[in-house]
């Protein structure tokens, strides 16, 4: 039994669409192939699936380039001719954006390059340079403020750091009154120095004051060697 005639339209289910392009490229690939072998033929396909998947058939015995380049000797027509008039056209405006930006740089830099202006570019120039000078200075200000505020947080850290110290000191030197603890050779920074030992000196004083209320007794108080 003969196989059916397949209506020749878009087949619509995206899977069967897949299938069907699948097993005819190959049947196609399998067909250069025996021109290839058979009659001598220089084959050249290039196919495109409609996910854009490149699939490509060359003779064994020839390039893409070369099949190119007898395409064009045949025909008499340069295909990378048109390509390379736009290629030149995009470089002359990338070339003439590059020359307007130079001197555009040059006038508002160095004040050059200006006098082929009319009164009306002069205006316009001069009110670039003036908005341009109230960004730069909008900037400037935003800086010193930020420069600013680091250091007056930098300041109040320091004023902090100063006054624990100096809290520290104070507790210590009242401690020191209270059981009789005598003072550190050097002063000040000598104190500071051993500030982080307060939280044990605290601990071994409130043990002192359960043993005085819990037996009657009052020790002595401790003295540092």
């Amino acid at each position: 039994m003969g196989r059916g005639k397949i209506e020749i339209k878009k087949i619509e289910n995206n899977t069967n669409r897949q299938v069907t392009y699948s097993k005819r490229r190959n049947g196609i690939f399998k067909k250069a192939h025996e021109l290839t072998v058979l009659c001598d033929a220089r084959v050249s396909l290039i196919m495109f699936s409609n996910t854009g998947k490149l699939h490509e058939y060359i003779s064994p015995s020839t390039t893409t380039k070369k099949m190119y380049d007898m395409y064009q000797t045949t025909v008499g027509f340069d295909l990378w001719s048109s390509h390379y008039e736009r290629m030149k056209e995009t470089m002359n405006k990338l070339k003439d954006t590059n020359n307007k930006l130079r001197r555009e740089i040059r006038q508002r830099v160095l004040g050059e390059d200006i006098d082929g202006l009319d009164m009306n570019d002069l205006t316009v120039l001069e009110q670039q340079m003036q908005d341009s000078l109230t960004i730069v200075r909008e900037r400037k200000y935003h800086v010193i403020k930020t420069q600013t505020d680091t250091c007056r947080k930098r300041v109040k850290n320091l004023e902090q750091r100063n006054g624990n110290l100096r809290l520290d000191y104070d507790t210590i030197h009242q401690l020191e009154k209270k059981y009789g603890i005598p003072e550190n050779e050097g002063g000040y920074e000598s104190t500071i120095a051993y500030s982080n030992g307060v939280s044990n000196l605290y601990g071994f004083c409130a043990q002192s004051n359960n043993i005085t209320h819990g037996s009657g007794y009052e020790p002595q108080g401790p003295r540092l060697a």
